[in-house]
């Protein structure tokens, strides 16, 4: 928009247009922040209107998309990193980065509508057996779905060249997995009316390929800060079943992986964002290997100095006292939202006298609390409502919420002892049944060792179970 200098006032009116704009690109990085579907498809709007895709068949797609993901269960109430939100946050940095990379000579105008679809689907399972994305299924989607068909069509678009596209978000790219994937891919130029035989060509939409797998894996840590990141790594644990022990190491390897072996394309890509983008990515990753670093250093003094951890049933006396509740939920809110039970009612929780509960203490029965299990009455708990459980109402059965551990301690032991002491008190309470949730694998091994629990319910993808023990 051009705009035309008239009177002495300019100047202020200048300025007042620049804090707007400032204040419009703050508002819109908190809604980002915040993980808000309507804020991303509007930004990812503006940008395709912006490089001259203005036709309704976008906006249908985009729509499309959304509510495919809702429908499947994958929206925004899905805690797992593979969901609409991070589907619309990789298309709008997709987009965002391809803006500056046009007169860089990488990308091309026409390749817009090629990144746009593939960004939108390239983690689209409708079977969602596990969270780990399966690019196979994202593109039968896409070779096969009808309506869809119909919206490429409608913009000129080879659905082949998305399978393509699709293929090279594989990860991780290396060995076999790699050889297999760049067959498909060449399969898919092959079938390409616009590349089938044209090497040129070929090379380029290999090359977006490789933009596009690199803007899948930084998007979500350029949106925020490092409460944001860590939530995301949380999702992609949680999902993927992993023990807590292994968030950080897992995150920094997959952050050293992309600096290590795509070190080109990533600079290419981070360098077209804008620079509070580029500095949320890079804080975010100095962030993680900090936090490794401290968990290495509790890990070597635990050992140097042979450390006992020791579990405590603590005192209804205790149990009163402020700094005690601020520590328990500093320690509750690092586990992930699934895993928070009673939130908004944490300090009543704390101090009721139905709730049992025993801390985890470093060193001494009065050392340092690291960790706690906390739990009461079945019949005071909301639980996830595809769980029926036949004792409800009876009375005989007490819930143990998820143990919680603060970061750098997981995997460091303590954990079962707080658990037995769990089912000592509950039993010693009356109760005839103790239930909670687990990771599958988990409670498979307990059964393998003869102990009485069952499951009672079990969830997929992410494989966290309802399980029930006879005390």
């Amino acid at each position: 928009m051009q705009f035309t200098k008239k009177g002495k006032n300019l100047p202020r009116c200048d300025g007042l247009k620049s804090e707007n704009l400032k204040l419009s690109v703050l508002i819109t990085n908190m809604l980002l922040q915040n993980q808000d579907p309507v804020a991303l498809s509007e930004e990812i709007q503006k940008i395709m209107v912006a490089n001259g895709f203005k036709r309704e068949c976008y906006s249908k797609i985009l729509d499309y998309t959304v509510n495919l993901f809702e429908s499947k269960g994958l929206g925004i109430d899905y805690y797992g990193y593979h969901n609409i939100i991070h589907e619309l946050e990789v298309t709008y940095v997709t987009l965002l980065a391809a803006q500056g990379q046009i007169t860089q000579s990488i990308l091309k105008p026409e390749d817009f509508p090629y990144l746009f679809v593939a960004a939108l689907f390239h983690d689209y399972d409708p079977q969602k057996k596990v969270d780990k994305p399966h690019e196979e299924d994202a593109v039968k989607f896409v070779m096969t779905d009808e309506k869809l068909d119909t919206f490429l069509k409608d913009a000129s678009i080879d659905k082949n060249l998305i399978a393509a596209l699709i293929h090279r978000t594989t990860y991780p790219w290396s060995g076999e997995i790699k050889d297999v994937t760049e067959k498909k891919i060449e399969d898919c130029l092959n079938l390409s009316g616009i590349a089938k035989d044209d090497q040129e060509k070929r090379e380029h939409f290999k090359k977006v390929g490789w933009f596009l797998s690199v803007t899948d894996r930084i998007a979500g840590y350029t949106l925020g800060d490092f409460a944001k990141a860590l939530e995301m790594a949380q999702k992609n644990a949680h999902a993927l079943a992993w023990h807590p022990y292994y968030i950080v190491r897992r995150s920094v390897a997959y952050f050293e992986d992309l600096l290590n072996n795509d070190a080109e394309m990533y600079r290419n890509v981070l360098q077209s964002l804008p620079k509070d983008m580029r500095k949320h990515f890079t804080d975010n990753v100095l962030s993680f290997m900090k936090l490794r670093e401290q968990e290495i250093q509790i890990e070597g003094s635990l050992v140097y100095d042979n450390t006992k951890f020791f579990a405590v049933i603590e005192s209804m006396s205790n149990r009163q006292e402020p700094e005690f509740i601020e520590t328990l939920t500093e320690i509750h809110k690092q586990l992930p939202k699934p895993l928070q039970f009673k939130k908004d009612q944490f300090i009543e929780s704390v101090t009721a006298k139905d709730t049992i509960l025993n801390t985890l203490r470093l060193g001494s029965d009065n050392g340092p609390i690291i960790g706690f299990t906390k739990g009461g009455p079945l019949e005071t708990y909301k639980l996830r409502h595809e769980i029926s459980d036949v004792n409800h109402g009876l009375k005989n059965t007490a819930f143990m919420e998820p143990l919680a551990i603060r970061m750098g301690y997981w995997g460091q032991s303590g954990g079962r002892e707080m658990r037995l002491l769990f089912n000592m008190q509950a039993q010693s309470k009356g109760y005839k049944f103790l239930t909670s949730f687990a990771l599958r694998d988990v409670i498979s091994s307990r059964i393998k060792r003869n102990e009485q629990i069952e499951f009672v319910r079990q969830f997929d993808p992410e494989r966290w179970d309802y399980y029930r023990v006879t005390l």
